[in-house]
């Protein structure tokens, strides 16, 4: 037989087959856990009232206490009631559209109504629209002072299931919870860390009996939910350093080599910090699995190289995947230089690589005279074999599928090839800890020495011929310029600045500069053609949309134009302006944009205007978008979070993460009795996904 919590939903008295399929189509509950974990989005506190003088229209949801006069009668056309309601400091207009003619026999003049609604301007006016009334008595206090609110949707609406209608059925399947309720958390975690039984937090959660009682409610619920987050991640790190032996890499003859005589610049003391801690890695004796963040120029690639002279003056070989073509060709061109002044063999694999040169590639590659690799996914063909693979180096790994990733990390037999991941995309730490939370993490926080901030202006359309000087005085200088628009077509739905208007536009303003066009729609044979004629400086404007993004390094191009910037990502908007400031001169990034801005379009380009931090920006990003939206999809499960919130619980999460780092210190095969529950919890959790962790 089920369990309690695996009974399908349709048996809880007031669902029934009808709505039980409603409320799997439209909420995903099939089941009485479901509904259990079905948590409010927020709550409406009855015991606070706001004055009418108080509204603003940034308040969320407030309750108000007044008499209602005088009601106008229904406008039958415009299917409309309005009324006013008054209190001792002012008066707001309530409005409905629907149901008006049965609120209409409700209301009654002259008498005390409790109101709440959601303050907004209409029409130049202060209105509460749709509100929820009832009558007061201001000698009895609320019955439930802290009521929950869950979201719904329109068809659910329709058939009694409104945020009161999901409440009820939360509040008869509650009174059948069991009395015992299995915790998750070990004894000895709830009392270090004074955490609510799992039955009381599932009943004040729903239904807190005041503010305290929610508060321990929501942390025992957001604990759980992230330790076993972090538990799971924790644990898959252990056994994988167990498992996965790595070959030792601990001779730094080239590395010092190079340092002393070739390095063509001083590293900034975070890149010696890196650089220390992967050579940790790399004498270990286990496989070295490590995320290394850096902000767009903070010179990861020279790391890169370093790390790869460490394995190399050991015999192995090294490899480095790109997401493009582009990228990838700018990888070579940067590391030959550095080979080719130590007498190290190099080559570069991509899809274009014509069939003559690559069998030789290849079979230097099975001999092992051939020592560093670059290239793109066509590392991963079955035909390409390394003789000792030691170093897997992955540039914006996200770029990848998992699988293209897994492939290249067999291409060892004798041990795991050590892991470096690299990516100029910022992550907030928070985010890091939990779908990075079992690699080692690596972070370039400083820029290199004598780099100039780049300048960010926002400017209106309508200072777009002030613009038009500023570049054309730019490129007098004998600057470059990139301007990038968001879209490569009209589209009838969304009023963007579109690529191919946008080049006629800057060719007429521009009849005499050479200007290149790049898109991802051109065939990569006319998309390198483009972007090598920018490189050469034959062109001096470069038109694009945002395939430019990542790994494009063009040190001459001093100022990048985003058009229609309020419809770009933080993130996108912080790597567009890192294809900028790559030399020595001041670059400049300019931000167009119409007038009318929204909440949140305005914080992204103040944001933008504000500072150059990557991981300044990415916080705010993540506050503004959420995790999901942030990294694009949800991983592995790791971010379907049901009640934990990573941009604002960042030290719940790191509370859970140490208490997870404890109990595999202490019982990382979770053998002892006391973890007992949470192997049978991890246990579930591991039936129902897949770990990739042995390949980033």
């Amino acid at each position: 037989m089920p369990s309690f919590y695996q009974t399908k939903i349709e048996f809880l008295r007031g669902v029934g087959p009808s709505k039980a399929t409603l409320l799997q189509q439209e909420l995903q509950i099939s089941t009485f856990d479901d509904l259990l974990q079905y948590f409010p989005f927020r709550y409406e506190d009855r015991t606070q009232f706001h004055t009418i003088a108080m509204l603003r229209e940034d308040l969320p949801y407030v309750q108000l206490r007044g008499f209602i006069h005088p009601i106008k009668p229904v406008k039958t056309e415009k299917k409309r009631l309005t009324a006013s309601l008054k209190d001792q400091t002012g008066e707001v207009k309530l409005m409905w559209f629907q149901k008006v003619q049965w609120i209409s026999r409700q209301l009654q003049p002259n008498v005390l109504y409790n109101v709440v609604g959601k303050p907004v301007i209409y029409r130049g006016q202060m209105c509460l629209i749709h509100p929820e009334l009832s009558t007061a008595d201001p000698r009895q206090a609320p019955s439930q002072p802290i009521l929950p609110v869950y979201h719904t949707t329109e068809k659910l609406k329709a058939n009694y299931l409104d945020s009161k209608g999901i409440a009820k059925l939360q509040q008869r399947l509650l009174q059948r919870l069991p009395t015992s309720v299995a915790e998750a958390i070990p004894e000895h975690l709830r009392q270090r860390y004074k955490i609510m039984g799992k039955r009381e937090a599932m009943f004040h959660i729903h239904f807190p009996k005041n503010h305290e009682c929610l508060q321990k409610a929501r942390f025992r619920l957001k604990f759980e939910e992230l330790f076993y987050v972090q538990l799971r991640l924790l644990r898959l790190r252990h056994v994988r350093l167990e498992k996965h032996a790595g070959e030792v890499f601990g001779d730094l003859s080239l590395l010092k080599q190079f340092y002393h005589k070739d390095l063509p610049f001083g590293l900034t003391p975070a890149q010696k910090r890196v650089v220390r801690e992967i050579y940790r890695d790399l004498q270990s004796g286990s496989q070295m699995n490590r995320l290394l963040q850096g902000d767009v120029g903070s010179g990861k690639t020279i790391v890169a190289w370093l790390s790869m002279l460490i394995v190399l003056s050991s015999g192995g070989q090294v490899t480095m995947m790109a997401p493009t073509e582009i990228l990838a060709e700018q990888h070579y061109q940067v590391l030959q230089r550095f080979a080719a002044s130590m007498d190290l063999s190099i080559a570069m694999l991509t899809g274009s690589t014509r069939p003559s040169e690559r069998s030789g590639l290849l079979a230097a590659l099975a001999q092992g005279s051939l020592r560093i690799l670059i290239g793109t996914h066509a590392l991963i063909g079955d035909m390409v074999t390394f003789k000792n693979l030691g170093l897997a180096i992955i540039d914006e790994q996200h770029r990848f599928g998992v699988a293209q990733r897994a492939k290249l990390f067999q291409k060892n037999q004798s041990y795991a090839p050590h892991v470096l991941i690299m990516t100029a995309t910022p992550i907030p730490r928070t985010l890091a800890m939990t779908l990075y939370g079992d690699l080692d993490i690596s972070v370039i926080d400083t820029m290199p020495e004598g780099r100039k901030p780049i300048r960010t202006l926002h400017c209106f359309d309508a200072q777009r011929l002030r613009v038009f000087r500023f570049i054309r005085e730019q490129i007098a200088l004998g600057c470059q310029v990139y301007i990038i628009y968001p879209l490569i077509e009209e589209s009838e739905q969304l009023d963007y600045k579109n690529l191919l208007d946008g080049y006629e536009s800057i060719r007429r303003a521009f009849p005499t500069t050479p200007i290149s066009m790049i898109h991802s729609k051109m065939k990569p044979a006319d998309k390198d053609y483009e972007m090598q004629r920018f490189v050469k400086g034959e062109t001096k404007i470069m038109i694009g949309t945002t395939v430019i993004e990542v790994g494009i390094d063009v040190p001459n191009a001093t100022v990048m134009v985003v058009e229609n910037a309020e419809y770009f990502g933080l993130a996108q908007l912080h790597q567009l302006r890192g294809r900028v400031g790559r030399g020595s001169g001041q670059a400049y990034c300019i931000l167009m944009t119409d007038y009318k801005l929204n909440e949140k379009s305005r914080a992204r380009i103040d944001t933008m205007v504000s500072t150059n931090d990557g991981f300044r920006i990415a916080d705010v990003d993540l506050r503004l978008r959420g995790p999901g939206d942030l990294v694009g999809v949800q991983q592995s499960g790791v971010l379907a979070l049901k009640i934990a919130d990573l941009s604002q619980d960042g030290q719940i999460l790191q509370v859970a993460r140490e208490a997870a780092k404890q109990v595999i210190h202490q019982d990382p095969a979770l053998e002892q009795h006391e973890h007992a529950s949470i192997k049978v919890q991890l246990d579930a959790m591991d039936s129902t996904s897949h770990s990739w962790s042995d390949t980033g």
